[in-house]
């Protein structure tokens, strides 16, 4: 009992420095905290009540900037609340799915944050999928309600859905009702909580299949407080999220700003040079990203790249995958040591932090487990694997998903849940993550990673993007086929990547073939599509 209390007591000292060292404590008056006490058990924690909560602080200081102008916290209460009475309207009810399916721009949290207003589930729909896809997902889940960006209307054609409304417009007249309309003409009013919470629905990234919805439930403080004991984020700060908002870290970093009270910058479209004039312009502190992100910045001309010194750019915060080869350390070198890059996944939101430090010892590391989160290395049999040995990653956090709609999961040990990874924690204590425990071949009876060989061809100087595959091999029963996009400007010849694994790494991980590309096939999250490389020669 007293362990137990003593926990809770350091638990608390460490939330509360935390917090305070991310300036989210803060002094307000006897009334204002009266009123968000309220707020916050009327709504909850989730978008609802922290975007209510930030009306309430600081009704007229600017949320949200994207290529239409400011809006104040005030302003996206109001307009929520319009888009929630309208929704109504159209039947939308506690426990209804309203599908999302919005490019970065302030008809996403229109819709997300007036949907949750009503106690509806928010499904994120990824802005790459395609026609197919989409109408597989929505016949699964079964929305009330698409929102969705005019540009994928058509995608849309013989969907069963029963109302589309349009949170984007290009045309003049476009053919659905818009988001704008709804906005103009629904009641600003404060509404009625409902007695049910939303939850938000984030895909997986169907990179080997359909993706999956996996809800997710209210994010509590412990789990900003893990985030923040590794990402040295402040109240107040603009941040410029480039990630999609529809999956787990954009979305995430949403989330952060209701408690930090951030001014979120949003372009509807990643574009590299665009991207450090955003940063620029408008002053920010924070940058959210995916790995591709950077690579995309970092293969601007030099004169470019030296042309957006950004010396106030304090935090560069990737996830969504590895940062493949030496990324961390030429985006380090010259923008500064501000990048932190987080492991997780869809089902277990975050595992581990790398900061600056981290990435200059071990470019390639994970990270550590940040505050109140286990990460383990298990083997086939559940028992934990020696320090440096490989084998599967189990995580266990605030954030871990409840199961996938329609039934199913991950593995589950000792309440920590199996990210689908294989990894190991070095002798440096950093956790290493070596690949999907799926993407592994047995190559001349060695286990053979294809992230191990892909980091090698990337930090080849010719190098600009890579992936690679298992495929069957007479010699060796399996090897890898790697898919290689040539830097612009150079120059290189299979035989020269060839010898360049073979001098970095063991023989029988150098690949059978290298096939040439013109890009990678990737998905909205930047995650490349291994199945449709599978089918090329």
């Amino acid at each position: 009992m007293l362990e137990k209390l003593l926990n809770g007591v350091r638990d608390a000292g460490t939330s509360a420095k935390v917090l305070s060292q991310a300036g989210i404590i803060r002094y307000y008056s006897p009334l204002t905290l009266a009123r968000l006490g309220k707020t916050l058990k009327d709504w909850g924690p989730g978008v609802a009540g922290g975007f209510a909560s930030l009306a309430l602080r600081e009704p007229d200081r600017v949320g949200l900037i994207d290529e239409l102008g400011g809006l104040t916290f005030g302003e996206l209460q109001r307009r929520s609340n319009a888009v929630a009475d309208r929704l109504a309207a159209l039947g939308v009810r506690e426990g209804d799915g309203v599908a999302v399916m919005c490019r970065n721009h302030r008809g996403f949290l229109d819709a997300v944050n007036g949907a949750s207003k009503l106690g509806a589930d928010v499904l994120m729909l990824n802005t790459a999928f395609a026609g197919p896809q989409l109408r597989e997902v929505l016949a699964r889940d079964k929305p009330a309600v698409v929102i969705l960006d005019e540009e994928f209307q058509g995608l849309l054609e013989g969907a069963d859905v029963p109302h589309r409304v349009l949170a984007w417009t290009d045309s003049a007249e476009p053919s659905l009702p818009t988001l704008e309309q709804f906005i103009a003409s629904g009641s600003s009013a404060d509404r009625t909580p409902p007695r049910r919470h939303a939850r938000i629905v984030i895909l997986t990234s169907g990179t080997t299949g359909t993706p999956k919805g996996a809800p997710r439930g209210e994010a509590g403080v412990s789990a900003a407080v893990a985030l923040l004991s590794g990402l040295p984020l402040k109240y107040g700060w603009r941040t410029h999220i480039a990630a999609p908002l529809f999956h787990t870290w954009g979305f995430g970093h949403l989330a952060l700003s209701m408690l930090l009270g951030s001014t979120i910058v949003l372009r509807r479209r990643f574009d590299p040079e665009g991207a450090l004039q955003v940063l620029r312009d408008e002053e920010c502190s924070s940058f959210v990203v995916i790995p591709v992100f950077l690579q995309r910045i970092l293969a601007l001309p030099q004169e470019t790249l030296d042309s957006y010194p950004l010396p106030g750019l304090e935090v560069v915060a990737s996830s969504g995958s590895a940062l493949p080869g030496d990324l961390a350390l030429t985006w380090m070198d010259q923008f500064g040591d501000n990048l932190y890059s987080t492991y997780g996944s869809t089902e277990v939101a975050y595992a581990a932090i790398a900061g600056p430090a981290d990435l200059r010892e071990a470019p390639t590391t994970a990270g550590h487990p940040p505050y109140d989160t286990v990460v383990r290395i298990l083997d086939e049999q559940g028992r934990e694997v020696p320090q440096g040995e490989a084998g599967r990653i189990f995580v266990g956090n605030g954030l871990l998903f409840d199961g996938y709609i329609g039934g199913g999961g991950k593995e589950i040990i000792a309440g920590l849940m199996s990210t689908g990874d294989v990894g190991r924690f070095g002798h440096d204590g950093r956790l290493y993550v070596e690949g999907r425990d799926d993407e592994m071949i047995v190559s001349g009876g060695e286990n053979v990673f294809p992230k191990e060989v892909e980091d090698c061809l990337a930090r080849h100087d010719a190098v600009a993007d890579v992936a690679a595959i298992g495929v069957d091999d007479p010699d060796f029963g399996k090897r890898l086929r790697a898919f290689v996009v040539v830097r612009e400007g150079e120059s290189v010849g299979e035989d020269d990547l060839k010898t360049w694994v073979k001098d970095n790494l063991a023989r029988y991980k150098v690949p059978r073939e290298i096939v040439f590309l013109d890009e990678l096939p990737r998905n909205a999250t930047g995650k490349v599509l291994k199945r449709e490389l599978s089918h090329r020669d």
